[in-house]
């Protein structure tokens, strides 16, 4: 079994109204994220990013992050 690296992968919020602004969190490939690996500042700005969905941001996607 081939185990993917969860950096691979990025949880993404959207801005509904700014093109090109939003929130991006590494997540696995199934787009969970470790809130235990993350920073509090970033646990916060997931809830956030979550809370905020339909109001100011775009369901998450999971995406391959740009290199």
């Amino acid at each position: 079994m081939i185990q993917t690296s969860a950096s691979q992968f990025q949880l993404c919020f959207r801005s509904l109204f700014h093109e090109g602004r939003g929130y991006a969190f590494p997540c696995d490939p199934q787009g969970h994220v470790d809130l235990d690996g993350m920073s509090e500042r970033a646990r916060n700005n997931y809830f956030y990013a979550r809370a905020m969905v339909g109001k100011e941001l775009s369901v998450p996607a999971v995406e391959h992050p740009l290199h």
